[in-house]
């Protein structure tokens, strides 16, 4: 059942990701740019910026405003479908959309479906999905931020998982050593590449897959 609060909730969060998308980011690339970063140094933080205000935030703010996965589910693939489009045109948001991937396409794609399984499959308790949706949002976007920050290009560094494990590590201790496991396992995973397959299907699924496991066989390691 989907109540009236859900669908204004719903409308708030999109209003929000929209303007980070299309608005905020936007001037934030034009920013960095007359400060001389290059192109693919901009393009690289305006996507973990991305990361953290959308996914990130609109994560965390799933399990009190929201009573079923429905909408969140439905608002993740509409985005998905619409960031889609724009490399289906070949008329790419320049500020940070690139033409070899289409990895925001997979992030909103596993946001609403690790969301989704999250909530299915532990009776209703959103954290089981929406903990490995922050370690894909805001420890990913931590590792690139670091990254970025030493080396001025893509590429992956043990310094940048170091950050993502101990930002990781600390959010997942709220639900217990599974939790602290499962950040460990997401910042590991990280740093290696197993192409066509990207980070943001890696990380949220092997983070997933080891609470859900605890849940099952050792539930004592959860403190849901």
């Amino acid at each position: 059942m989907i109540y009236i609060e859900e669908i204004v909730a719903s409308s708030i969060l999109l209003v929000w990701v929209i303007f980070v998308v299309m608005v905020l980011t936007k001037y934030l690339y034009g920013f960095m740019r007359r400060r001389g970063l290059e192109p693919n140094v901009a393009i690289y933080y305006n996507r973990k910026v991305i990361h953290i205000l959308t996914g990130g935030l609109c994560a965390a703010l799933i399990p009190l405003m929201f009573k079923s996965f429905i909408l969140p589910l439905i608002m993740s693939l509409l985005l998905a479908a619409f960031l889609f489009s724009f490399h289906r045109r070949r008329r790419l948001m320049y500020w940070f959309q690139t033409n070899d991937n289409a990895y925001e396409v997979s992030f909103c794609i596993m946001w609403g479906l690790i969301i989704a399984l999250g909530w299915i499959l532990a009776d209703g308790d959103f954290r089981i999905g929406v903990l490995p949706v922050i370690f894909m949002s805001v420890g990913d976007a931590i590792t690139g931020i670091v990254r970025n920050a030493i080396y001025k290009k893509r590429t992956k560094s043990w310094w940048g998982n170091l950050a993502m494990a101990l930002f990781s590590m600390s959010i997942g201790a709220i639900v217990g050593f599974a939790g602290i496991i499962a950040g460990a396992a997401a910042s590991l995973i990280e740093h290696f590449e197993f192409k066509p397959i990207d980070d943001n299907v890696l990380v949220p699924a092997v983070s997933f897959l080891i609470l859900l496991l605890a849940k099952i066989l050792a539930p004592s390691f959860l403190t849901l």
